[in-house]
């Protein structure tokens, strides 16, 4: 029927301008009294699941995209942190570093205070590691008036003694090098003794005491400032362990160097023949 409307209906002409009147009358009534309103609701409810499967390609390819964009910028930026991370944990070790090395130079400096003798501040070059002794080389020798004999210290206490002088550094003998001496006495009582090195070992061992001898252990042995070449009163160890066997004649006594024999690299040079500020 609709095929004989169109084929034998009225002309082209006015088929046209009955569509565009009824578009037009269409549109004004929508305008005016919204009867077209329903109707498009309905249809765009209708036509709703077909835009979303329409879109779906459209926006899962994008949220692919959006992914990896973000994935990358992620590793990009994780990266950067680990970085700045690693960078600021180098940074703050080698604050901390500067930071206990600075405590220590200012104690060096408090110490050389309280030692009336002049004193050159020197620097740890090398550390011989021999198994039958325990030697270092300094970074000051002749051209800064070092002389054999010197007595080498720390902040904390004795290191060792110097044993050989060269025009630019020195070789100083450790307190535990073997067989080292190092008179002491005992700061709580006043008894004189001599401590020697073991040289394989940070202990020292105090030797020749008898099985009666008021020491016991925590006791701080200090220079006796009778060799001439510690001042007095300087901290040397403290025993560790006092061992009293009746079958012996002497007692075994083990002591622990006070000062850092193998912790620091700075150290005081002090000039022999000096005393103690303070002591007569």
């Amino acid at each position: 029927m609709d095929q004989d409307l169109f084929s034998r209906g009225p002309s082209p002409a006015v088929r046209l301008t009955f569509f565009i009147l009824a578009s037009l009358l269409l549109l004004v009534s929508d305008a005016h009294y919204n009867y077209l309103k329903a109707m498009r609701q309905g249809i765009s409810t209708a036509i709703y699941p077909l835009q979303r499967i329409a879109m779906a390609p459209v926006e899962f390819l994008g949220s692919i995209g959006s992914y990896a964009h973000a994935q990358s910028k992620l590793v990009r930026e994780n990266a950067a942190l680990q970085k700045q991370n690693l960078e600021n944990q180098a940074a703050l070790l080698r604050y901390q570093a500067l930071q206990q090395e600075n405590i220590r130079l200012r104690r060096l400096f408090d110490a050389r205070e309280k030692i009336e003798s002049p004193a050159v501040m020197a620097e740890i070059l090398s550390d011989e590691r021999d198994p039958f002794s325990r030697k270092v080389i300094v970074d000051r020798g002749l051209q800064a008036h070092v002389a054999v004999g010197s007595a080498v210290i720390d902040d904390r206490g004795v290191i060792g003694q110097v044993l050989s002088v060269y025009p630019f550094s020195s070789e100083v003998s450790l307190i535990t090098d073997k067989g080292h001496p190092t008179p002491v006495q005992v700061l709580r009582n006043g008894l004189r003794a001599v401590v020697f090195g073991f040289g394989s070992s940070d202990l020292l061992d105090l030797r020749y005491m008898a099985t009666n001898v008021d020491i016991l252990p925590g006791d701080l042995l200090v220079t006796s400032g009778l060799d001439g070449i510690f001042p007095a009163g300087i901290p040397v160890a403290k025993v560790v362990k006092v061992d009293r066997n009746p079958a012996y004649a002497f007692s075994r006594i083990l002591c622990q160097p006070v000062a850092g024999v193998d912790q620091f690299s700075q150290v005081l040079i002090l000039s022999s023949n000096s005393p103690e500020k303070g002591k007569n």
